[in-house]
Formats: C-alpha cells, sequence, structure tokens
C-alpha cells in the first residue's frame, strides 16, 4: 500500500469510499508519525490515539452500513483553541492546565457530525497571540520545512503554527486553525500549505477560546485548495449560539474550486508594495499578475488609502478586547490557582504565574488604552480607523471582484530571530491584519520557493462571504503555480 499520509483529504476520501484502505488503517498511519515526529516538531500538545481508533472504526462501520458523511474517516488535527468534550484544551496557556471542556465547539461538532477523526490537538501560541508559534508554554513549533543548507530551526509562523507544520509535514490530512490577524495565512505561507480566513461569522466561535471577539474567525488550513474547500464547507454553518454567527447558507464550496475565472477583475493595491519588501516577494506578486491574466482576468491597480493604520489600529483593538475576554481566568472556577493570603493575592499571582509575556503585554496595552482618559485618545480612534479601512475596501470593490497581495512580508525566519523585538514581530501582519478588521473572506496559496528553497504565499482577498471567488481564483493560482515541494524528511 502507497504512503498514506502523504495523501490529500480529497485522495484519502476517495480511497475510503472505494476501500482501498480503511480509516482505522489511515488513522494508524498518522499516530505512527504523529508519534516519530513530535518529539522534534512539537505539533501536537495532546495526542488523542484511543479516541482516534474509536473514531475510525466507527467511521468504517458508518460507511459500510452507506451513511457515510462527507468527511467520514478523515483524519485531522484540532488547534488547541477549540473545546473539545472531554479532551484536555488549554490555549497553549499555563493558566488553563488541567482543563478538560464538558462540552464541544461547534466547529468540531460539525466536523465530528460530518465523520472526521480527531488525531489531537495541536500547539499554538498562547491564547492566540503570536506570529511564531514560540509564546505557547508547551514550547515552540518546528518548522518541518529547513533553508536550503542550513540545520536551523524556523518558525512555522503563527499563531496557528501547530496545524500548519502537522498538514506540511503530514501529520493529518488537514487541521482547524484560527485567524485574528493573519493566523491562519501567515503560518500557511511560512509551510507550503493552504489557508483560508473565512467571512467574520461564516463559522461559528461558541467553544473556541476568545482572544479579539470581534477578529476572532476559524477556518482550515490543508494541503490543497480543493481539501480547504471541503474542510471550509462542514466547518461552516449557523449557530444561534454565537449571536455574531451569520445565518445564511453554506456553498458547495469545493464545486467552486477548477471553475474558470476568465473575466473576473482582480485589483492591485498600490499600499502594499511596501518599502523593505524582498524582491523574491514581489517578484512572486508579479508572477501571480501574470497568472491570473493568462486565467483570463482584468488586472486594475486600486488604492486602499488607509492601509498604513491598519496595524497600528489592530494593535490596539485586539490587546483591548483580550484584556476584557481575558479578565474570566482568575483561577477560581477552572485551570492554574495559585496560593495567596488574600483573595485577591490569589488572583494577581494566579494570573501572574499563568500567564505568558505576550499574553501580559498584551492585556496591559489593553488595560491602557480602555482606560480613563485614553479611551478616546487611542480605542475610539482605533474603531473610527477600522471603519475607514473596511470603507476603503467597499470602494473597491465597487471596481474588482477579488484582490491579490502577498501573504508574508517574507519567507520564514529562524525561531528566537525576533522574539525580543514585539514591533519587528507585529509587522509580520503587515498583509494580513486588514481582512480581519473589515471581516472580509482571504486564502493564502503556496506559490513558489525562495532563494533559500523556503516556501512563499500569495493572498486573494474577496467581498465578505464570496469564498466561492476565491476559491476559483486559489485554485487557478494553485494550477499555475504547480508548487508540489515538501519539506526533506529530516526528524
Amino acid at each position: 500500500m502507497s504512503d498514506l499520509k502523504g495523501l490529500t483529504l480529497k485522495g484519502a476520501l476517495d480511497g475510503l469510499e472505494t476501500r482501498r484502505f480503511s480509516s482505522r488503517e489511515l488513522t494508524t498511519a498518522f499516530l505512527a508519525a504523529i508519534a516519530e515526529a513530535n518529539p522534534t516538531l512539537n505539533a501536537f500538545i495532546t495526542q488523542t490515539p484511543g479516541l482516534a481508533l474509536e473514531m475510525a472504526d466507527r467511521a468504517d462501520e458508518r460507511r459500510r452500513r452507506g451513511e457515510a458523511g462527507p468527511l467520514e474517516g478523515a483524519a485531522l488535527g484540532i488547534k488547541d483553541l477549540f473545546c473539545t468534550k472531554g479532551v484536555a484544551s488549554s490555549a497553549a496557556s499555563r493558566i488553563l492546565q488541567g482543563f478538560v471542556p464538558p462540552y464541544e465547539s461547534t466547529v468540531t461538532s460539525n466536523l465530528w457530525r460530518d465523520g472526521a477523526v480527531m488525531l489531537g490537538k495541536l500547539n499554538m501560541d498562547e491564547f492566540a497571540m503570536g506570529s511564531s508559534n514560540e509564546t505557547s508554554a508547551f514550547g515552540p513549533v518546528v518548522n518541518p520545512w529547513r533553508a536550503r543548507g542550513s540545520n536551523q530551526a524556523l518558525t512555522p509562523g503563527g499563531s496557528s503554527g501547530g496545524s500548519a507544520a502537522a498538514v506540511a509535514a503530514d501529520l493529518c490530512l488537514g487541521a482547524t486553525a484560527t485567524d485574528t490577524g493573519g493566523s491562519i495565512r501567515q503560518p500557511a505561507a511560512f509551510t507550503g500549505t493552504v489557508g483560508v480566513k473565512p467571512t467574520y461569522g461564516r463559522c461559528s466561535r461558541y467553544g473556541v477560546v476568545a482572544f479579539a471577539s470581534s477578529l476572532d474567525q476559524a477556518g482550515p488550513i490543508a494541503k490543497t485548495v480543493e481539501d480547504a474547500a471541503l474542510l471550509l464547507r462542514s466547518m461552516s454553518g449557523h449557530d444561534p449560539r454565537d449571536s455574531t454567527s451569520l445565518d445564511v447558507e453554506v456553498p458547495d464550496f469545493p464545486a467552486f474550486v477548477g471553475k474558470s475565472v476568465r473575466g473576473l477583475r482582480i485589483g492591485v493595491p498600490d499600499e502594499y508594495r511596501i518599502d523593505g519588501m524582498p524582491g523574491e516577494i514581489a517578484e512572486l506578486w508579479d508572477k501571480g499578475v501574470a497568472w491570473l491574466t493568462a486565467a483570463g482576468c482584468e488586472i486594475k491597480r486600486v488604492s486602499l488609502p488607509h492601509t498604513r493604520y491598519a496595524l497600528p489600529a489592530y494593535y490596539i483593538i485586539a490587546p483591548a478586547e483580550a484584556s476584557s475576554n481575558l479578565a474570566r481566568y482568575d483561577g477560581m472556577r477552572y485551570g492554574l490557582r495559585a496560593e495567596g493570603a488574600s483573595l485577591t493575592d490569589v488572583y494577581e499571582n494566579t494570573r501572574a504565574e499563568g500567564f505568558g509575556a505576550e499574553v501580559k503585554r498584551r492585556i496591559l496595552i489593553g488595560a491602557y488604552v480602555l482606560s480613563a482618559g485614553y479611551y478616546d485618545a487611542y480605542y475610539l480612534k482605533a474603531q473610527k480607523v477600522r471603519r475607514r479601512i473596511a470603507d476603503d475596501f467597499s470602494a473597491a470593490f465597487q471596481d474588482v471582484d477579488a484582490l491579490l497581495t502577498p501573504t508574508a512580508p517574507s519567507a520564514a525566519f529562524a525561531l528566537g530571530e525576533r522574539s525580543s523585538d514585539p514591533v519587528s514581530m507585529y509587522l509580520n501582519d503587515v498583509f494580513t491584519v486588514t481582512v480581519n478588521l473589515a471581516g472580509l473572506p482571504a486564502i493564502s496559496v503556496p506559490a513558489g520557493l525562495d532563494s533559500s528553497g523556503l516556501p512563499m504565499g500569495l493572498q486573494l482577498i474577496g467581498r465578505a462571504l464570496d469564498e466561492g471567488s476565491l476559491f476559483s481564483l486559489a485554485g487557478a493560482v494553485e494550477d499555475a503555480a504547480g508548487f508540489t515541494a515538501k519539506p526533506g524528511r529530516w526528524w
């Protein structure tokens, strides 16, 4: 039998359907791969082999009865930000140590409804705050890619670094992830995978540990555009338990992959050609323009004039919401509880010991911008800027159907290279945060390798609820790029 781990999600589902192998065989292959790779890559926080095999056996039985769901028997990894009933969910933080949810997130419930199998919980930046997966209480994830001629450990990106690394290293068929300012798309670009940030409200946030509630959105990381469409179809859907969930029909996303894009108008924003952008990123962007032109698209220059204010606005709004959301972690109800002589001491000691440095930094920033005397100067002004950024996109979409940009300003960098400089780290999100501020969908597609042999991605941004066009365009880019590179197996 061929190497089951190297299959795409679509290939695995086809093999399961034709009975070339069972879900138990597929799941067993992934569990063995995880056991071998995880001591080095650190992609999984929690492995659930017993549960995975039980779910696989149930999937095989349903398939025998002719009751197979759309993802029946597919082995997936789950970012540790999603609550999973009966399985530890930590958000990669000490403060949630020992927390085992008595309920299931809606996104994972949807996946289990459609027959998917859980291999375990994936590592991430603590509370999804980070761009390199170095803020995790469980240690950094190591990118399975290495620069040509180097043994230096690289970041897989963040915060969904475990999800991206696991997919790139063939430790699962696909993975759930979340995106607050680029945390799906940037790791996808760094690992040669496909990452989708859907329209805000497309996927329920119920049971997803909150970072910044007006920005957070769940989405998939997968090996191909078609795989990402298959996963998003199952992850999406209205949920009355989430007041921001959109009550709209879920399209058949996979049906859009392979559709002609002839006649679509693609905008290229002037403001994304930033100073200091590596030449290889700019060249890849130009290639993307050429690929879509050859596919029959019309290319137009557009302006998003408030782009320069996106990062400052994001790093006011997101910490403000985080400081509010994380106030609930006090050691009283669940997770870590530190000793103290008084109730106040317990609160203070628990939060001091439970939160890592980056989470504390963002809580402090958030508390500051929301404080009396600074609310109007910072938070209110940032919200006004956010409105202007959304208006920029609305104006652009009067003339174009989608936008094409780079996903990240560089390829993967070394672990430790930027961790001492928060501002340098925050700049990784320069091409992605605007999408979250405006609530729009976007997809990152692997499109080439840099001179060191590391993957680079292109980003497509669409109108709200128009993920279908993005999947068609992403499929065209995927076909034109012909990206088939895989990381050399060194672990």
